[in-house]
């Protein structure tokens, strides 16, 4: 059974994300870049994981179709199996998969209407095939 193994990321609306970055770089400081937000790399994670913290302009399109003002990343070992266990349990799966150079993706709606986007890095051999 597919598992969550840790945050991968948390995405939110801003007003004004350059000023809420040094906001956060200034008093905590959050290893901001602009315009991407922090990248956070947690020892326990596994490999090729890492936690992005980024705040979206409050105009953006990208936690459609929830009406909500932020998105979860969650870190999963298996993604196909966890997306079918989501659905299975009343998750409304949303697009479909996308692969990039570091990792899978996929998302879907929980029953209160949250998007979630599962994340599985590609460990450094699976990456190299």
């Amino acid at each position: 059974m597919a598992r969550v193994l840790g945050v991968g990321g948390i995405f939110f609306k801003s007003r004004d994300p350059a000023a809420l970055g040094s906001w956060y770089a200034r008093h905590l400081r959050l290893p901001v870049t602009p315009p991407h937000g922090a990248s956070l790399h947690p020892e326990r994670m596994p490999p090729g994981g890492f936690t992005i913290w980024a705040p979206f302009r409050d105009d953006t399109d990208h936690f459609e179709p929830s009406g909500r003002d932020f998105m979860i990343n969650l870190v999963v070992d298996d993604l196909d199996q966890a997306l079918e266990q989501v659905a299975a349990g009343g998750g409304t799966l949303v697009g479909g998969i996308e692969t990039y150079d570091y990792g899978r993706f996929g998302w879907f709606l929980d029953p209160e209407g949250n998007k979630v986007e599962l994340w599985q890095p590609l460990t450094p051999s699976v990456a190299a095939s």
